[in-house]
């Protein structure tokens, strides 16, 4: 059994017995800590964040150390630009003491499923889509929505509508224009 678990801004592979260095985490010297799991890998992968929220992973702080020095040195040809300045990492040593997964219930899905069809909700809108969001639901249901239905959606106002002979004065493409060309010799007029 392992677990994937975030500290420090970065994840880490981690099995029961198991000794790091992570970035200084702010406890006490021989105290637990819980670590953020991420993932769980025993008889089954666990991801899901509902099912991690029983998983607990902890550890116990070992040591406050710090890392090796690194020299950092800048430098600009012909310019006459050096800088030489050093870093040293404040860092935990730490040991995983225990990964352990609470049991749930499972007979608690079925009845919450069974929820939103017993709500009034439309029958294609399937179990995610509260009624509150038209737009989710109306997705879910297949349904098209024009510009106007998105719009009212958002909770916006429809714009007036604009006359044809107004687009027409303007020469817009597409709008009617009245032609005032003679008819020509065999159209019967």
């Amino acid at each position: 059994m392992y677990a994937i678990v975030r500290t420090g801004g970065k994840q880490y592979r981690v099995e029961k017995g198991q000794r790091l260095l992570v970035e200084r985490m702010a406890a006490e010297q021989g105290s637990e800590v819980a670590l953020e799991p991420l993932m769980l890998r025993s008889e089954e992968t666990v991801l899901d964040q509902q099912a991690l929220g029983s998983v607990k992973v902890t550890a116990k702080v070992l040591a406050h150390v710090r890392g090796e020095k690194l020299r950092v040195f800048k430098f600009k040809p012909k310019r006459g630009y050096r800088r030489r300045t050093g870093h040293r990492q404040d860092l935990t040593h730490i040991e995983v003491t225990d990964i352990a997964r609470a049991r749930v219930k499972a007979a608690a899905a079925p009845s919450a499923a069974a929820a939103p069809s017993a709500a009034g909700e439309p029958e294609g809108a399937g179990a995610g889509a509260p009624a509150s969001k038209p737009k989710r639901a109306a997705k879910a249901a297949g349904e098209k929505r024009t510009g106007a239905a998105k719009g009212a959606a958002r909770g916006k106002r429809a714009a007036p509508a604009k006359p044809a002979a107004a687009s027409a004065k303007r020469g817009a493409p597409g709008a009617a224009k009245t032609s005032k060309t003679k008819p020509e010799p065999g159209d019967g007029a």
